[in-house]
This record gives C-alpha cells, structure tokens and sequence, in this order.
C-alpha cells in the first residue's frame, strides 16, 4: 500500500512538470512563430494533446510495472495482460470515460482514482491555458483581414480610371469628350466649336433627307 501511495504521488509530480513544461515552452516560442493567428491557436492545441499523451503514457508504464509486472492490484472484467492494455486503461482513467471493460481490484483502485482526478485537473489547466491563447491572438484576425485587400479591389485599383463616354443622340455612336485646349486662346476654342457644330450638322442631313 505505501508502495502504491509514493508512486502515485510521483506519478502526479511527473505529469503536472510534464504539461507545465509543454505549455511554458508554447508560451515562450509562440510569438516567435512567422504563422498566422489560425496556425498559432491550433499549435497550442496540438502542444496541449501532446502533454495529456506523454501523461497517459507516463500512468501506463506504471500500470505495466506495478500491477503485471510487481503484482500490486489486479483488473477484473476484459484481460490486461499487455502494454496496450494497460494503456487502454490509463486513457479511460485519465479522461474519467469509464467504459467498465476493466474494474480495478486492491491497490489498482488507488493508482485509477488518483489518475482520474489528476486528469481532470490537467484537462482543465490546458483549457484555461487554451482561452488565454485564443483570447491573445483571436482579435488578430480581423487586423489581417483588414490588411489585404480584396482581389476586386487590387484588380480596380490597378486598371486606370476612363472617362464615360458621352452620346450625341439615340441612334448614333458615342464618342469620348475632349478635353479643352486650355493652352489656346479664346478665338480658337471658338472656331474649334464651330468646326464641331457643321461636322454634327452635315452627319445629320442625309438622315433628314426623304
């Protein structure tokens, strides 16, 4: 029995240094990261699941060791005999699913118990750990939408701006306006407004005609 209680009180030591480290290390070199928000969220996700992994496989090894191997507990209900099995077992402990393939029995009670409250506190640690993170750089996608604009707007700001052209009367092709010589006198843009009045009146003589 005391043998059981230190080793699940090393256990439980070994898997909270074992996430704390994960996270610190995700914390540290996180901004570090040359990735967007998205990626940066879903790197802390990853780095949770991959201390809770190393935690489950840690609850494992002891399972293997002190149960099959030393013989301090047993399992009834579906045989644990191999590593797996024993892994199997420390996955449904550590996240309290508790399927009932395999019912602790003598000292096992204490080494199951123990793993599912320390799951249950990591899992929790690791959530608060993830909101922190989604509230830091969530805000930011929003500031990298806003950077990059649209591919119509790029397109529309590269294409240069054209006059609308302006029509004469139904019937008859537009023609774009042009622009005034203001480097010309008075008397030029006079004449130039002349010159335009008989060529609209002699395109317009043959359609009058009978």
């Amino acid at each position: 029995m005391l043998v059981v209680m230190v080793a699940s009180v090393v256990l439980v030591a070994v898997t909270i240094l074992v996430l704390y480290e994960t996270l610190r290390l995700t914390s540290e070199h996180l901004a570090e990261l040359p990735v967007p928000p998205r990626t940066r969220i879903i790197a802390v996700v990853l780095a949770a699941l991959v201390g809770h992994t190393v935690a489950v496989w840690v609850y494992a090894g002891a399972y293997w060791v002190l149960v099959l191997r030393l013989g301090l507990g047993a399992f009834s209900g579906v045989p644990v005999e191999t590593f797996e099995d024993c892994l199997f077992v420390s996955v449904v402990a550590y996240t309290s699913l508790g399927y009932g393939d395999h019912a602790p029995l003598g000292h096992a009670r204490l080494l199951t118990g123990v793993e599912a409250l320390n799951g249950l506190l990591l899992i929790g640690w690791s959530a608060s750990f993830t909101y922190l993170a989604m509230e830091r750089y969530w805000p930011l996608h929003s500031k990298t939408s806003s950077r990059k604009p649209s591919r119509s707007r790029r397109r529309a700001a590269a294409e240069p701006a054209r006059p609308p052209p302006s029509y004469r009367g139904p019937g008859l092709e537009p023609h774009r306006d042009v622009a005034p010589d203001q480097g010309r006198g008075p008397m030029h843009r006079r004449q130039s407004r002349i010159l335009q009045m008989e060529k609209d009146h002699a395109a317009r003589v043959p359609r009058d005609l009978p």
